[in-house]
């Protein structure tokens, strides 16, 4: 028969434009969509020969097989799948975007074996055409079962016609010819294609072959020989169950996901049934990967569809707190769009990512539990980031908190406590959980603010991570507890003052008050059982410690002002109180006011406005008190 010309059916040059010039971000992705029609060709002539044995021809040797010619500037890939007759061929190559695959499970559906169908990929009908993208002409031979010899050959240039004739074709299947493009010729390097195998279809149940030259034997015996060589590993494992999977196969699929030398701390791998059907397998990393801290932070599983890439990060199944969780998820349910790159917008993808969450955050609960210093160890390397989760997902707030793990003033260094720790040794008459930020745990255990707890026998979190600044206020409350920063007015260590102290102490607090514009006022506490002064911020004014984090982040926050608290029962305050009754005109009061201010910027971790002139005043103080004494 003569080749015979005909037009596609449907816009031609336009969409057949749009389809290989804008539907694809990427170009190599025209690999994947040949290599997962090749694969559901497959999978069609096994399930039709479950009725009719006599379709296999006894070619049932699956294989798709990558043929890349240099010489010809043609990459072939072929299949022994169900192949085509020359009415499928019109119906699904010379109509743009006509699905065969679609077509074949709609067929399916009403001859009531829908239950029994293989797991097909192509849905669109538009990924033949992904081929445009490097080639700039395609020709398709193929031959369905039942017709020896009996082939179609299909040719374009993808401008918007089609040639069709017989052509001879002794074996069942396809062979999809790419005469590429001089732009695209790096796809026929062997090691190009065996990349992007492992890359996009690693896990496909049939192999992926390619002819491969290598030299074998040695010195004058040696000679070239070519051998047929799979490309892809085959081992889906998340689709098997967790009974079935070893041990150190899970540690070697890690191992190839993440590029760890180390295994994972813990394999979270299961199967979701039902109405919403979803495999997933997810490695928590004992380690923090090598400049985790300094990449962008993004979130993401690997998306597969029947096992093959869709995505390689899909940050829509993985919030950004647990971006150090690793691994895959696998649904043929997602509604990918028409290039199966990116996912449309659908309530399954709030279902997968709270049941993922869910899993991860009970298994990272379990190791807490069972095996805690397995959990120090991923805690410290990740306890900063999942601390992000307080701010971000509320429905998950406690269960967040239930991971996280804090020094205290009331546990030995390097020694952690957690939440719910903390609220069971909770004495009588305690309501709110007391916590401290600063900069290390060794500097807090001797901070001013702990004072009165320790002397009511209350224990007070030490938090020494940036994040905590933002992260702790908006957790809030825990077990009905609310969280109160102990450098702050309303803090639990503060409490009131005898009214006699007030009364005694109103003149000089006024006094002070004038003398240092720095603070927003001055006032007794009775949180200082040792010290003389303390810095307090308001309830909602910028603690020092958040100053200083924006400072250091180049950011200018401001100076708030903060009140001084001075404790009436120091030595050191009567004395000043007394000089001052004395003689309020004294010109010491200055020196002593500016001390007890500059005392407690220090005591609070800030450095103060001037370091010599404090010295200075030191200084001063130092001479008097001995020339007084000699």
């Amino acid at each position: 028969m003569a080749a015979e010309t005909l037009e596609f059916k449907a816009e031609l040059k336009q969409l057949l434009h749009l389809i290989t010039h804008s539907l694809y971000s990427d170009r190599e992705i025209f690999l994947r969509e040949l290599i997962s029609n090749a694969s559901d060709a497959i999978n069609k002539v096994r399930f039709d020969a479950l009725a009719n044995a006599d379709k296999l021809e006894g070619n049932t040797d699956w294989k798709i097989k990558l043929t890349p010619n240099a010489e010809a500037k043609t990459l072939t890939i072929s299949d022994n799948g169900i192949g085509m007759t020359r009415e499928e061929v019109i119906a699904n190559l010379g109509t743009v975007a006509q699905s065969g695959t679609k077509a074949f499970l709609e067929a399916a559906k009403q001859a009531g074996k829908s239950g029994e169908a293989p797991g097909l990929i192509g849905q669109f009908g538009v990924g033949f055409y992904s081929a445009f993208m490097v080639a700039d002409k395609v020709t398709v031979v193929t031959r369905g079962p039942g017709s020896p010899g009996d082939g179609t050959r299909w040719e374009s240039d993808g401008q918007g016609a089609y040639t069709l004739e017989a052509a001879e074709k002794p074996a069942r299947g396809t062979d999809v010819i790419l005469h590429l493009k001089d732009d695209a010729k790096d796809f026929l390097d062997q090691w190009r294609l065996r990349s992007l195998v492992r890359k996009f279809s690693d896990f496909l149940e049939h192999p992926v072959t390619m002819d491969v030259e290598k030299e074998v034997g040695e010195g004058e015996e040696k000679k070239k020989e070519v051998t047929e060589e799979t490309l892809n590993s085959r081992k889906a494992i998340w689709l098997r169950s967790k009974s079935e999977v070893k041990p150190e196969e899970y540690d070697e699929f890690y191992k190839s996901l993440t590029h760890d030398s180390d295994g994972p701390a813990d394999i979270i791998h299961y199967a979701a049934e039902g109405k919403t059907e979803f495999k997933v397998l997810c490695f928590v990393p004992a380690r923090k990967p090598w400049g985790f801290d300094y990449e962008e932070p993004v979130a993401g599983l690997k998306l597969y569809v029947q096992r093959v890439l869709i995505m390689d990060r899909c940050e829509q199944l993985l919030p950004t707190y647990l971006r150090f969780v690793k691994g895959v998820v696998d649904s043929a349910d997602l509604p990918l769009n028409v290039s199966r790159e990116l996912l449309q917008q659908n309530p399954l993808l709030d279902v997968i990512q709270k049941s993922v969450v869910k899993n991860v955050l009970e298994s990272l609960g379990g190791m807490k539990n069972i095996e805690f210093d397995k959990y120090l160890g991923v805690y410290k390397a990740f306890g900063t980031v999942l601390k992000e989760g307080l701010t971000r997902d509320w429905s998950n707030r406690e269960k967040i908190a239930d991971l996280l793990l804090f020094e205290s003033a009331n546990t030995e260094a390097g020694k952690f406590t957690t939440l719910a720790e903390y609220v069971g040794k909770m004495p009588e008459g305690q309501k709110d959980i007391a916590y401290l930020i600063g900069e290390s745990a060794e500097q807090l255990r001797h901070s001013p603010y702990l004072e009165a707890f320790r002397a009511k026998g209350q224990d007070v979190l030490l938090l020494t991570d940036p994040i905590d600044e933002f992260a702790i206020p908006q957790l809030g409350e825990y077990k009905g507890k609310k969280l109160v920063a102990a450098d702050r007015g309303e803090a639990a260590g503060g409490g009131d003052v005898p009214d006699g102290d007030k009364e005694r102490f109103k003149a000089l607090l006024g006094a002070l008050k004038e003398k240092l514009p720095d603070v927003a006022d001055v006032r007794l506490t009775n949180r200082l059982t040792e010290s003389a002064a303390c810095l307090v911020a308001d309830a909602h004014g910028v603690s020092a410690h958040m100053e200083r984090l924006m400072e250091r982040m180049g950011r200018d926050a401001g100076t708030a002002k903060r009140v001084l608290e001075l404790n009436p029962n120091h030595a050191t305050v009567e004395a000043v109180r007394a000089l001052h009754e004395k003689d309020a005109a004294d010109v010491r009061l200055d020196l002593y006011a500016r001390l007890l201010y500059e005392q407690a910027v220090v005591a609070e971790g800030s450095k103060v406005p001037d370091p010599v002139a404090f010295a200075k005043r030191v200084n001063d103080l130092i001479a008097r008190d001995a020339k007084a004494g000699a």
